[in-house]
């Protein structure tokens, strides 16, 4: 605890002792409001209140004085009134509309704003306010007036919404373990009527400011809602306030309500998360947005940088945790697929000592998947999500990515954990391009700690070092050489694997920069998929490959391609790859299934869907039974059972759901399950312990592999440089420019692949790309060169534009080969 958080505690104590908490009926002896407490002086209350402090004795909730005449609570002061509501303790609905309807007739609010000051400043009364079972909860008054009527006519839409938070499943169809007993119905019209009064806004707003510093204490040192769950109700209360984010509670409220839900136990933030899920579109998406402008909010006011970190802000920090509930309410109340999971092979734990814990890394380089204990207590992860209440993309905060030291929050996110907050620990709200960067920094630092082990070993060993992973291959055998040595790798030293890619073609001069390294991908990839091979199938329509499951190729093949696809990540190399989604959310371990069917197989799909929604006799219109077929390498059709006797079974309405079911799952997961397992098994080899499949998602995975397939030139035109002579004002540059807009998309695509080794952007578009044009001499004959190493295209200064088309055009058409480049 720090000084100034147990000085408040004490203060506390003092003022309890010495004032009382304003409660009549305490029963608390160390509190001046109980007949028990026996009068203390200054002196001698001061040196109880230290005794309190250390034995972490109870704390009463403050009821302020309704005579309290100060400045500061002059919104809880009432000269009307006050005897006749003097018993209110805690808020209804019937006790709001009462209140409100004597004082709209006296045309004075004063009696209103003391009470609801008064109630939403303490803990205790706000906990027991808006109960289900409370009498008359509900009741509408004669007395109202038509505006409430109509009021409440127009709430009663609201009513919809938030009807699952009273039944027993979220829509879903997981169970609510958690039913609050707030009336949510009755908070929400109460909550129509008080915020259209400008008094009892500011009232709530004082309110809050006064209630959250105590309940951020109870939290953290009386655990409170251990012993008294329903302290989760302030929170539920607190948050249906649709102007939390008016820059009234922007600047004071609203973080320090934030800091103190952030002090919520697991279980409590789990049971929270299942009621918001229940809540419907409208009312998730408001609290999103509450979190996101403080956030937003307070990172632009605030100047951030090396010595000054938004990891150290609390109200972002606060505020991004809070976000993180919503996030999972957002998963939980869209539709979800908890079952269906890839079986992962874990390595059994060595009881031997790795060279990492022998030099003290072993927190660097920790085993085993990162969970987020949040997803871990809700059995709920990202990946399980079919369809969001709102995107992922609407998580993303573009101000909190400008400003964070990745450096710095990558350090937080491996080493400091337990002290230091990391934005890697909520990669929702981080793009995908910030996630790289973290990836980035997580390779290169195995990469280097690889290369010292190798150092440590060959000095131990007396052996030359070898601190890169080397590939000598012949370019026409290229398969064959890269199969060979990686294979040979992974079974004697897998952990090769994550040492720096350097690879050298035989007979051709070259220093792998990381252009030689592309090249090699990209030849593997199109021997790889060549259909004549026959690993992978090809959809026409789709442009898609997908596992072949008649193929002849051995499993060694299937686990080169997947070593291939994780050293592409490992190394930052983007890959010309065809793969649709399913295959990404295989890799992080979800199985497919007949909604993956629509971007992998869309013809079967749609047949599918069609015996789905038949809705004449399944059974005598298409004769469909449980036995399907499908043809060969060869072409020759082939029968399959899709559960036992399956050609004996008709397909009905009552079974048509399990046929489509069990149609998905042999095509996607059953038929290629020995070529994909040994897929994964490669890609695994290589991403195993990096922090991959905690910070991606499936769609990100694709983006970091195969890179964006949006070109913008305009971007890249920005981020070029000139070199040798050349600027942007430069006669030829123009016309290159000129030039290159006036592509076509495929020749656009020849010439990146000709000048960086891919026709791919990379993450972030191609103003990430940081392109060279340099100047190769005078006017000649020659045609532009490149080096892929370094994104450089080396260009002479012909003496016409035609020319410089004509060189152009030739160079990127023809060029194939290092040997040329």
């Amino acid at each position: 605890m720090n000084r100034a958080t147990a000085k408040r505690l004490i203060e506390r104590y003092f003022r309890q002792l010495t004032e009382g908490c304003g409660n009549g009926n305490c029963t608390n002896e160390f509190c001046a409001s109980s007949s028990n407490c026996q009068p203390l002086d200054n002196n001698a209350a001061a040196a109880k209140a230290l005794d309190l402090f250390k034995v972490n004795a109870k704390l009463c909730d403050y009821y302020p004085s309704v005579e309290s005449k100060s400045d500061e609570n002059s919104w809880m002061e009432s000269e009307t009134n006050t005897e006749k509501f003097s018993d209110v303790h805690y808020l209804t609905e019937h006790t709001v509309c009462r209140i409100l309807s004597v004082c709209e007739e006296e045309g004075n609010y004063s009696t209103l704003v003391r009470i609801i000051g008064r109630i939403f400043s303490n803990a205790e009364a706000l906990m027991k306010s808006f109960r289900k079972e409370e009498p008359g909860a509900t009741k509408n008054l004669d007395s109202l007036k038509l505006r409430e009527e109509k009021e409440s006519d127009q709430s009663s839409g609201k009513k919809a919404s938030s009807s699952a938070s009273s039944s027993e499943e979220t829509p879903n169809g997981n169970p609510n373990s958690y039913e609050p007993t707030v009336d949510i119905d009755a908070v929400r019209r109460v909550y129509d009527k008080l915020l259209s009064i400008d008094q009892v806004e500011s009232a709530l707003v004082n309110a809050l400011i006064y209630l959250t510093p105590n309940v951020e204490l109870d939290l953290e040192y009386l655990d409170v809602y251990e012993t008294n769950p329903d302290y989760l109700n302030i929170f539920i209360i607190v948050m249906e306030n649709s102007n939390l984010h008016s820059p009234e509670y922007l600047e004071v409220a609203l973080p320090q309500f934030c800091k103190a839900m952030s002090k919520l136990p697991l279980t409590a933030l789990a049971r929270l998360t299942k009621l918001w899920s229940s809540y419907g579109l409208p009312h998730v998406r408001r609290m999103m947005e509450t979190f996101q402008q403080l956030i937003t909010f307070t990172v632009v006011r605030n100047e951030y940088g090396a010595e000054n970190l938004v990891n150290d802000d609390e109200t972002v920090v606060a505020a991004t945790n809070c976000l993180k509930v919503v996030f999972y309410a957002n998963i939980l109340g869209g539709e979800v697929d908890v079952e269906h999971n890839e079986e992962d092979d874990e390595d059994s734990e060595s009881d031997e000592l790795t060279l990492h814990e022998l030099l003290g890394e072993e927190r660097l380089f920790k085993k085993g998947p990162r969970v987020d204990p949040l997803e871990r207590e809700l059995g709920v992860r990202a990946i399980d999500s079919i369809k969001p209440l709102i995107p992922f993309e609407d998580f993303i905060n573009e101000s909190v990515n400008e400003v964070i030291e990745m450096d710095k929050d990558f350090t937080f996110f491996k080493v400091n954990a337990e002290t230091k907050f990391s934005f890697q620990s909520c990669p929702f709200i981080l793009s995908v391009i910030t996630k790289s960067q973290g990836l980035y920094y997580d390779n290169r630092i195995r990469m280097y700690s690889e290369r010292r082990l190798t150092a440590l070993y060959s000095m131990v060993q007396g052996q030359q070092p070898n601190p890169y992973l080397k590939l000598k291959v012949r370019r026409d055998h290229i398969i064959d050489d890269a199969l060979v040595r990686l294979e040979m790798i992974s079974m004697e030293n897998p952990s090769d694997l994550k040492k720096q890619l350097y690879v050298e073609f035989e007979g051709e001069q070259g220093v792998d920069e990381g252009g030689v390294s592309k090249e090699f991908f990209q030849l593997v990839l199109e021997e790889i998929f060549n259909l004549d091979i026959g690993m992978f199938t090809y959809d026409n329509d789709t442009k898609l490959f997908w596992f072949n499951s008649s193929s002849l190729e051995n499993e060694a093949q299937y686990t080169l391609i997947g070593i291939v696809l994780g050293l592409a990540i490992y190394n930052n190399c983007i890959l010309d790859v065809h793969f649709p989604m399913v295959v990404y959310r295989k890799l992080m371990g979800k199985k497919g299934t007949f909604l993956d069917l629509s971007d992998s197989h869309p013809v079967l799909y749609q047949s599918l869907k069609e015996v789905l929604e038949y809705s004449g006799s399944l059974e005598e219109d298409m004769m469909l039974t449980f036995q399907i077929s499908h043809t060969d390498l060869f072409g020759n059709p082939m029968l399959y059972n899709l559960k036992e006797n399956g050609d004996k079974i008709p397909v009905t309405e009552e079974n048509r759901q399990e046929f489509v079911h069990l149609y998905a799952d042999y095509i996607l997961n059953k038929s290629v399950e020995s070529q994909f397992n040994a897929f994964k098994k490669g890609f695994l080899m290589v991403t195993n312990e990096s922090p991959l499949k905690y910070l991606f998602r499936p769609e990100e995975v694709e983006l970091l592999i195969c890179g964006s397939r949006k070109l913008d030139f305009e971007a890249l035109e920005k981020t070029t440089e000139y070199d040798g002579g050349y600027n942007k004002d430069s006669q030829i540059i123009k016309d290159f420019w000129e030039i290159i807009h006036s592509f076509g998309e495929e020749q656009k695509r020849l010439f990146l692949q000709f000048t960086t080794g891919t026709d791919r952007a990379p993450v972030g578009g191609l103003g990430k790309l940081k392109m060279i044009i340099a100047k190769n001499g005078s006017d000649s004959d020659r045609l532009p060169t490149s080096h892929t190493c370094f994104n450089a295209l080396l260009l002479p200064e012909y003496s016409s534009k035609e020319k410089l088309k004509e060189r152009l055009l030739k160079a990127i058409t023809y060029a194939k080969g290092f040997g040329m480049l």
